[in-house]
């Protein structure tokens, strides 16, 4: 599932008529790059939600013939990260699947093969791609996760100043996860209250944070170098 639902607020004023996922990035849209990763992974399916300029993002997509798309419109209200997961479940499928922000680039290799590789479904029910603070360019937050060790529990930095470890938007969940989680608008954290069942492991390679114009150049000069 690629996520592109957000209103890209902190993206205006280039986001005021075009959505965030369509902005150019390497002279193509950025959801291009996002989709590019499933392909090269082996996906097949990708499920796109819409909300903010939906219109835009599906009318771009319909030249597109690998992966094959599908779309889980959310209206009238947007459904957040973990709502707009749970709308399109029936779109997923029984089996576990990726979940993609379409705003962010991973420079190094493939983040969803890097995730393929770690995921062990008989003692897990997520797993999360994380990277240290350090490697995460644009990022200005104080951090996201406490990792003990690779493919353990990552502890959520709560009251803590900073943790030094970034979630990247990109992870494996299993449907199960949202058997018990509220209906309607929720982020991703509230379905995920069996911790754990949940793993996390570190990127290999950079990330940015494309969330602000500033990040948007600073992904230019990630692909620029040629790692993206």
């Amino acid at each position: 599932m690629i996520l592109t639902a957000g209103l890209g607020t902190r993206m205006r004023p280039l986001t005021d008529t075009c959505p965030k996922p369509l902005l150019p990035l390497g002279g193509r849209p950025m959801i291009e790059l996002a989709l590019d990763h499933a392909v090269a992974a082996g996906v097949r399916r990708v499920v796109v939600n819409l909300h903010y300029l939906g219109g835009m993002i599906r009318d771009h997509l319909a030249a597109r013939k690998v992966p094959e798309i599908l779309f889980s419109e959310e209206q009238p209200e947007i459904l957040g990260t973990g709502g707009g997961i749970a709308q399109a479940l029936p779109l997923l499928g029984a089996m576990p699947f990726y979940t993609v922000n379409s705003d962010a680039v991973w420079v190094g290799p493939n983040p969803l093969a890097a995730l393929a590789a770690a995921w062990e479904p008989e003692r897990m029910d997520a797993l999360l791609l994380l990277v240290p603070r350090e490697r995460a360019r644009s990022y200005t937050r104080p951090g996201d996760f406490f990792l003990p060790s690779e493919g353990d529990v990552p502890v959520w930095r709560g009251d803590a100043e900073a943790a030094p470890m970034v979630y990247t938007g990109a992870s494996i969940l299993a449907p199960g996860v949202f058997a018990t989680a509220p209906r309607g608008r929720f982020p991703l954290w509230d379905a995920l209250t069996a911790w754990d069942r949940v793993a996390a492991v570190t990127y290999a390679g950079g990330w940015v944070d494309v969330g602000t114009p500033a990040g948007l150049a600073e992904a230019e000069a990630a692909l620029s170098e040629g790692g993206a």
